[in-house]
């Protein structure tokens, strides 16, 4: 792209972040935008995305189980801690997500992701070459973080709390500024042979990585520490923060130790790639590792582990349908107000998603900012046309009953949100995370359900997922037999190039009065899983199924018909369905919708059902639709209103019946209500 390549990652931090939110949180941000600066030669951050798992934060301090944290306490820390570190840095903090269950009340999921810009002749990792010098670039070494990786992989307990709050990293957001900056000099410089980036188990895999096709010694002695009294192993296998490790070649390391030191960022040579074989590490003049590297790739057989799926068993619990407009009208505030569907405008306003200037699509907009868009556009290179879309999609109920179906579901999601908003899926790759519950016999089949829809999903839309993440560690096992399993959550992340970014749309109504809603793509009449269900306590085996068939052709001929400029605003389906999908287009226009449902559907199914991978469209009168879609399931679904009212209508004909309506003004009120009270 112009010379310039694209790097995606994301990273999770469950585990530090339920025993210290703000400082888990923080150096999970730390960690993943350090991933994208150890990418080729080094990559410059340029965009900070997260999604958060929580319980509900009113759960009663009954159900919390011993050594857990309040989830209200747990989800202010996090944002907290995410907005600090990354914003600090001068990266802006844009897509996000927040899903709410009861079984994360034990151990939360914190995931947070990171994109990043690099000229494509430094975007091919380096290697060492015999002679380049080890260099230890940024923060010094502490015992803070040591056994992060152990623990963070193991189930936490009443005691991870106490026992384990040495493994929690301790950040500082600006040194990491300062050895980026001195690092993309180095770069640029052409000073740099390979880096990477300390992250689990610190200098030991590092540069342990490193070292694997010529052979490392080092000595430990030499680590700048932040105090005196670490041993050689904490050394070794300290997690601290901040610290990258580089080959740099003899004859470069005055001037790349003067870039250092321009920035105030601290570099030391420990040790130098020795072309012996061998992985060698001393303190001063005692040997504490000396092993063969062909030990080190293929001395340990690995491990197999046996997973066992059993379909869950859902029990068929139909709710009573609406039996007024009063009724009507509670349900829709009801799912409005749901964890899942409200707004999380509060906590977006807690971060910057315009610094460096290149903010397109923001998370929210419309006339007073409020109307959630479906994926982030921003341009990285000021003077350039082109820019970037970047999108996710995860749905951890769905996981619960089927994780083939959730995986799907997720998949469709993230691809649909990146259409939406003028992305074409074949400029574009994917990054997928896996976090599991623990991996015993169940866990494990279900995982594999999950892996089997990510592949089948790869194969459906012909996308490349180019990275990602296991965390299988999610279950908390207390003293008492208490045994607590989050939802598996799977998300994908999708990112990409757009030519024109003055070709992108938003969500909100932008015609109130003169244009018409359309529904786009094949949708479901399952509601497994659906918030609509879960606020009436329904439940049923009959899941919102994406047709994989023709999701291709529909993300096909959405992304056309944006291109075309005709279309007027775009808002993917998701949680919440088709009513909550239109109200949130209505909420960034303070307009009216009317809404007619088609004489051949269930009220309740075709306004609530979630489908993935299908639109909501607004298209002006004097447009027509069938000329700008191919062949693509379409239907009508009402008109945009200058009156700022809800009103919804069943049937066509002359025997039409008039369901409800409300004041939009009224309905954003209970959407925006919930984090407002929470995060007040």
């Amino acid at each position: 792209y112009d010379g310039f390549a694209f790097a995606g990652k994301v990273e999770t931090h469950n585990s530090p972040s339920a025993i210290e939110p703000y400082g888990g949180a923080g150096t999970g941000v730390g960690g993943v935008v350090r991933d994208i600066a150890g990418t080729g030669k080094g990559a410059k951050n340029i965009i900070s995305t997260f999604m958060y798992c929580f319980a509900p934060p009113n759960t009663k301090d009954s159900d919390l189980p011993p050594g857990t944290l309040r989830p209200d306490y747990i989800q202010r820390r996090v944002i907290k801690g995410v907005g600090d570190y990354g914003n600090r840095m001068g990266i802006p903090t844009g897509n996000g997500s927040v899903h709410y269950h009861a079984d994360f009340r034990a151990k939360p999921t914190v995931m947070v992701g990171a994109y990043g810009l690099i000229p494509e002749k430094y975007a091919k990792q380096g290697k060492p070459q015999v002679g380049d010098l080890v260099v230890t670039i940024g923060g010094r070494t502490g015992r803070d973080g040591i056994h992060g990786a152990t623990f963070s992989s193991g189930e936490m307990t009443d005691r991870t709390q106490t026992v384990n709050s040495n493994a929690v990293q301790i950040g500082n957001a600006i040194e990491e500024k300062r050895m980026f900056d001195a690092l993309i000099e180095a770069r640029d410089s052409d000073l740099i042979s390979a880096i990477t980036d300390c992250g689990a188990a610190g200098f030991c895999s590092a540069i342990g990585e490193l070292g694997e096709e010529t052979g490392v010694y080092v000595d430990m002695q030499k680590a700048p520490l932040k105090y005196p009294g670490l041993a050689p192993w904490e050394i070794w296998l300290s997690e601290s923060q901040e610290r990258m490790v580089a080959a740099i070649a003899p004859d470069h390391i005055e001037e790349f130790i003067k870039i250092c030191g321009k920035y105030n960022v601290e570099a030391t040579v420990l040790g130098e790639f020795d072309g012996n074989n061998n992985l060698t590490v001393n303190y001063g003049g005692q040997n504490i590792v000396d092993l063969d590297y062909d030990f080190l790739k293929n001395g340990f057989s690995g491990r197999i582990m046996h997973g066992s799926y059993e379909p869950t068993i859902v029990e068929e619990k139909t709710p009573n349908p609406p039996k007024n407009q009063s009724e009507w009208i509670e349900r829709l505030g009801a799912v409005l107000s749901h964890g899942n569907v409200c707004s999380k405008e509060e906590i977006f306003r807690q971060y910057d998603h315009g610094v460096q200037g290149g903010n397109i699509v923001p998370p929210y907009g419309g006339a007073d900012q409020s109307s959630p868009n479906d994926a982030l556009v921003i341009r990285p290179i000021l003077d350039k046309q082109w820019g970037i879309v970047q999108s996710h999609g995860m749905n951890p109920v769905l996981n619960t009953l089927d994780p083939y179906e959730g995986t799907v579901w997720a998949i469709a999601d993230a691809a649909a949100k990146f259409v939406s908003v003028g992305g074409n899926l074949d400029e574009a790759a994917a990054v997928g995370n896996y976090v599991w519950p623990f991996p015993d016999k169940k866990a494990l089949g279900s995982l594999d359900r999950s892996v089997d829809a990510a592949c089948d999903m790869m194969d459906v839309l012909e996308l490349p997922v180019i990275s990602g993440k296991d965390s299988l560690s999610s279950t908390y096992r207390g003293k008492d037999g208490t045994v607590i399993e989050i939802p598996p959550v799977y998300t994908m992340s999708i990112f990409g190039r757009i030519p024109d970014v003055e070709k992108t749309i938003t969500s909100e109504i932008k015609k109130a009065g003169s244009s018409s809603l359309y529904l786009i793509g094949l949708t479901s009449d399952g509601m497994g899983g659906s918030v609509y269900y879960d606020t009436l306590e329904g439940s049923t085996s009959k899941f919102p199924k994406v047709n994989t068939k023709v999701l291709p052709k529909t993300l096909n001929e959405m992304q056309k018909a944006i291109q075309s400029g005709k279309i007027l605003a775009s808002h993917a389906i998701s949680e919440g369905g088709l009513i909550a999908t239109i109200a949130e287009m209505s909420f960034g226009s303070n307009s009216g919708a009317h809404i007619v449902v088609p004489d051949n559907e269930d009220p309740e199914k075709f306004l609530f059902g979630a489908t993935a991978g299908c639109f909501v469209v607004e298209i002006s009168e004097d447009e027509r639709i069938y000329e700008i879609f191919g062949n693509i399931p379409i239907q009508a679904v009402g008109i945009t209103s200058e009156t700022n009212k809800l009103e919804v209508w069943k049937g066509r004909n002359t025997s039409q019946q008039y369901l409800f309506g409300t004041l939009m003004t009224e309905l954003k009120k209970v959407w925006q209500a919930p984090l407002k009270e929470t995060l007040k």
